[in-house]
């Protein structure tokens, strides 16, 4: 999220014509710069870089100061970076019907590791166990270095995270991958299939996106869109999202307001199905 927002504000310095400075408050699962952000004078001088956690942190945190998607203004959306599912090599498996017989088969004995609980990837996985009637032992770590780690090692079996972080892993052999988590194959592993061939409808991503306080004049949300949105059509950007396994998406502050409330519904069900709690 740092690296997206630091791309996306260099463009818009120079467009704009006036810095752009980006300050990471990590803690509390993103909820911190949140409401930070939640907070600031909506003058469209202080936004928020934010993607699925945000959704998902809405229908876990039962004790927020604040409903992300009533107190952050849509302004643009960034990108959308595809998850892949991955197994350790030593796993008798090399496709997800493979994946699915073999858990089925020994229900309740492969580990499946997370960045933590909440996590997009938690509640990936969940939604695979859920959609592909396997059982399957959560193991939650906290991040995705301590999680891969651990799979490497072959402590856990299978694991969903996002592309970025695994991708060098799958290309060296010492992790498999069996499927991508977007509808469509991915150009990084173009080799390796969508989820959704053997799991219809079945379709993750991480995405990031950039949002104002609730009250920020719409004609300046609507200015920060537009710049936007040219960025996405520069090949400068396509590129520099492009090498790090993010495709662009572009669209109004209504689209991105329409797939946030979309995210937080379907989270919501995940969440209160697989009874999903905080550590």
């Amino acid at each position: 999220m740092d690296i997206m927002a630091r791309v996306v504000g260099q463009w818009l310095s120079t467009r704009m014509g006036q810095p752009f400075v980006v300050e990471s408050r990590p803690g509390a699962g993103g909820n911190l710069g949140t409401e930070a952000v939640v907070r600031a004078i909506p003058d469209g001088h202080t936004l928020l870089v934010f993607g699925p956690v945000n959704t998902i942190n809405e229908t876990l945190y039962e004790n927020l100061s604040f409903v992300f998607s009533r107190d952050i203004e849509p302004v643009a959306g960034l990108v959308r970076v595809p998850l892949v599912l991955v197994v350790h090599p030593s796993l008798p498996v090399r496709s997800v019907p493979d994946l699915i017989a073999h858990a089925r088969a020994s229900p309740g004995r492969i580990g499946i590791a997370s960045a933590g609980n909440g996590t997009p990837q938690h509640v990936a996985a969940e939604l695979f166990k859920r959609m592909a009637g396997v059982e399957m032992v959560h193991v939650p770590y906290r991040g995705s270095g301590p999680a891969l780690a651990d799979l490497i090692g072959g402590q856990v079996q299978v694991m969903i995270d996002a592309m970025p972080s695994a991708i060098e892993h799958v290309r060296s052999g010492r992790l498999r991958a069996i499927a991508v988590t977007t509808r469509t194959r991915a150009d990084m592993l173009p080799e390796v299939p969508s989820l959704s061939d053997a799991v219809p409808g079945y379709e993750v991503s991480s995405w990031y996106a950039i949002g104002a306080p609730r009250g920020t004049p719409f004609e300046v949300i609507r200015r920060l869109s537009e710049e936007i949105n040219v960025g996405l059509a520069a090949p400068a950007l396509t590129q520099r999202f492009a090498q790090l396994g993010a495709q662009v998406m572009p669209g109004t502050p209504e689209d991105l307001g329409r797939l946030i409330i979309a995210e937080t519904d379907r989270w919501r069900r995940v969440v209160r199905a697989a009874d999903i709690k905080l550590d």
